[in-house]
């Protein structure tokens, strides 16, 4: 007497069918009646099942560096390379701008009070006012930009900053990396953003040469471009 088959001792397996289902199958549904070989039907779901793992995997991974890349670094990839020369591009700047000028990077105290204030003191030019974070990724993207334009409008217009729902210390390290040639006024609390009436980050405030809050961008530019334009027509009135 011949030894028998090896699926037909086998004795019974489970085989996975759908997503995380199993079916018991006896010896005789393991091979083909036909062919006494593999059943076709079970190697074909065994292979589709096989290549939907592997696509979820491989799925999984792709969200994964699309995560990585947009949280908490700039999609630019250059907020942290070659700078402006600041010196060069304000010198003699009117006193008032150079005010701001000589306060580079500083993170200074008082918040909304301290801001207005400020504010008041720049009538006769225009401002544009940041709303930043170290922590936020679209904010980063936006900094070569801001380093850009208020290196080449910063001797008509104020540019500003608040560093809002930040430490002190995160907020230092990233000026250190991507310097600008003006300061931020420091708002743990929120309170000057919610005084601006800004919803997310980052927010670009702009204001006439009278003081007037005129136009408040919520949210990051989708270009360098349109950035520059909403200072031309706001701060600088088309100028």
């Amino acid at each position: 007497m011949s030894a028998p088959a090896e699926h037909e001792t086998a004795g019974w397996r489970q085989v996975n069918e759908g997503c995380g289902e199993s079916v018991s199958l006896s010896p005789g549904e393991l091979s083909d009646p036909h062919t006494n070989g593999p059943n076709e039907r079970i190697v074909i779901t065994e292979r589709m099942t096989k290549a939907r793992s592997l696509s979820i995997a491989l799925l999984a991974l792709a969200l994964a560096a699309l995560v990585a890349a947009g949280c908490g670094s700039s999609p630019s990839g250059d907020y942290g390379g070659k700078h402006p020369d600041y010196a060069t591009a304000l010198a003699g700047s009117p006193p008032a701008l150079a005010a701001l000028h000589k306060q580079a990077n500083e993170l200074l105290p008082g918040g909304t009070d301290a801001y207005e204030k400020r504010i008041a003191a720049l009538k006769g030019y225009p401002v544009v006012t940041n709303v930043w974070a170290s922590w936020c990724g679209p904010c980063r993207f936006e900094f070569p930009t801001l380093q850009k334009l208020s290196a080449r409008y910063g001797k008509r217009v104020a540019f500003l900053g608040v560093n809002s729902e930040d430490s002190d210390d995160a907020a230092r390290t990233f000026l250190a990396e991507a310097p600008v040639p003006y300061p931020s006024y420091t708002d743990p609390d929120k309170d000057l953003f919610d005084s601006l009436g800004a919803l997310g980050f980052p927010d670009t405030a702009f204001y006439d040469r009278s003081g007037e809050l005129v136009y408040l961008k919520q949210g990051a530019y989708a270009e360098a471009s349109e950035l520059e334009a909403d200072v031309r027509q706001y701060a600088l009135q088309g100028g």
